[in-house]
């Protein structure tokens, strides 16, 4: 039988499954056990049934403009529980300061009088929604989902490559990569105890009850969907179903009196929850574009009147700019006094002069991005770029210096993949995906790793040819770890006003405040008609 892993070569990158030509890390010794009695043709084989079986499911991607079942690496990403305690107490401080600065960017504007970030990058990043300023319904619940993509750098390290809290995707992959790997990669299980992720469902779904208008006992959580056409629509039918709750389009949805009604052969039922999938400017066509049709006339009102919570929150994508990322550090240390547990990739603000001059100078040795991208559009790696593209990029930065940043060049980490034949280490990111109740921060245990499938490739994105692998967390003591002490964050003291004047939130005393706010404006008037 031949030997997947003959001539597996090594890099500058962090190998994950290998801490040396022959050593196999801790956490790795029973898959790489079980891959020494298989062969490639046996591992295509299961490769194909997988594909066949999520073809049929609808777990497809879309790519140059053909259907395709999305690409599972059947060998697992392993990270052990130490390691993955840093991850999830560093995303969950991540998550609860863009909370705060979400509500603060909103509403009072202290982060901005402070001097912490200027006020300029928030009026002008093309997220900025100032239909919903001064909406304080949804305070320490703007970002009930949010994932936060991580990278692992020449050293190990994890650092944040950049936030996700508009509308992120992804996590229907998670739940079906595990099943699929677990049926068809059983025996690389052994006895390693790994965590589940199959309670993401129940998770996300008391979060969205519990972030729902403060007057509702019993509210009814919906799933707001473009529509079948949509590349996700697999995942917002299955997030519907696991949750036990409707999938409706913006059709079924009516707004009458501020208040939000979905259609059904019994007769109109109220709706207070909308987890949507539908992006900023086509969720209400009186406030954005008038000509949507996905979304519902009138829901920005119904929000403000504290009749509907919409998750995640409207205007979230200021958090998501990736200038604003540059100063995530300082808004963590701001509002929560503590020193970041996850750092940032070093990262080169274009629109300052001394880094502009620094990046243009090493254009070549620096990977550019716009500030608004997603799915790894846009980015220019500068030791693979041509003369020309990086002449088009330096245009493109002295042309407007707030659209772009620079970062350092990191050599993502590597996780082996069946490429042809063989093993082959491929570059690999994770997105672990948290959930927010409002009184704490819960993070799935795993994620999805993605994976760049073509060699030395380092945009791992499915819209660039990229696949995933499923996700192992360890369980405590069967990693070869020592149980870790908890993570306790280094108490800041450069921003010593921010805690002081944004306290801890405290449920029961917003939604005491909200509820008399609201009986005001009824009293007053202040309801506007949809």
């Amino acid at each position: 039988m031949a030997d997947l892993f003959e001539n597996y070569p090594f890099g500058r990158a962090w190998d994950e499954m290998f801490a040396a030509e022959g050593r196999t890390r801790d956490a790795y010794a029973t898959v790489h056990a079980a891959l020494q009695k298989l062969d490639a043709a046996d591992l295509k084989s299961r490769a194909e049934i997988l594909g066949r079986s999520f073809l049929d499911q609808g777990i497809t991607f879309a790519l140059g403009g053909v259907e395709r079942p999305f690409p599972l690496d059947l060998i697992p990403r392993i990270i052990t529980a130490g390691e993955w305690q840093a991850v999830e107490q560093g995303v969950s401080q991540r998550v609860r300061a863009l909370e705060h600065f979400l509500a603060d960017a909103y509403g009072a504007g202290r982060v901005f009088a402070d001097g912490v970030v200027p006020k300029r990058l928030l009026t002008t990043s093309p997220h900025f929604a100032r239909q919903v300023a001064g909406i304080s319904g949804q305070d320490g619940a703007r970002i009930v989902l949010s994932g936060v993509d991580l990278i692992r750098d020449e050293t190990g390290a994890f650092r944040v490559l950049e936030d996700n809290v508009r509308v992120p995707s992804g996590v229907s992959y998670v739940l079906e990569n595990r099943q699929a790997v677990a049926e068809l990669m059983s025996e690389a299980i052994g006895d390693q105890l790994v965590r589940p992720v199959s309670d993401f469902p129940a998770k996300l779904h008391a979060a969205l009850r519990a972030v729902a208008p403060w007057n509702v006992a019993d509210p009814t959580v919906v799933v707001l969907t473009p529509g079948v056409y949509n590349s996700a629509y697999f995942e917002h039918t299955l997030l519907a179903r696991e949750m036990g709750v409707e999938l409706v389009e913006g059709r079924d949805l009516i707004c009458r009196n501020n208040k939000v009604f979905v259609r059904t052969t019994a007769g109109e039922m109220p709706v207070h929850v909308i987890y949507r999938r539908i992006d900023d400017d086509f969720l209400d066509p009186l406030q954005f574009k008038p000509d949507s049709m996905l979304g519902l006339p009138g829901l920005v009102n119904a929000a403000r009147a504290g009749n509907v919570t919409i998750a995640n929150a409207i205007g979230n994508g200021v958090a998501d700019d990736k200038l604003i990322y540059t100063y995530v550090p300082d808004i963590i240390r701001y509002y929560l006094g503590e020193e970041p547990i996850l750092p940032n990739v070093d990262t080169y603000r274009m629109e300052e002069a001394d880094q502009r001059e620094y990046a243009l100078d090493h254009l070549a040795e620096l990977v550019v991005k716009p500030v608004d991208g997603s799915g790894g559009k846009g980015i220019v790696i500068g030791s693979k770029a041509d003369p020309k593209t990086l002449r088009t990029a330096r245009e493109a930065i002295l042309e407007n210096p707030r659209g772009w940043i620079a970062q350092r060049e990191v050599a993502l980490s590597t996780v082996p993949t069946l490429i042809g034949d063989k093993m082959r280490p491929r570059h690999v990111d994770l997105r672990p995906f948290a959930v927010n109740d409002r009184d704490s921060v819960w993070v799935l245990p795993g994620g999805l790793t993605r994976v760049a499938l073509p060699e030395g490739e380092l945009v791992v994105n499915s819209s660039q040819g990229g696949g995933s692998k499923d996700t192992w967390v360890l369980e405590q003591g069967r990693d070869g770890d020592r149980a870790p002490a908890p993570i306790v964050p280094e108490v800041s003291t450069k921003f010593r006003t921010g805690p002081q004047e944004m306290p801890a939130f405290d449920t029961a005393s917003y939604r005491l405040q909200q509820g008399q706010q609201q009986q005001q404006r009824h009293r007053t008037g202040r309801n506007d008609a949809c």
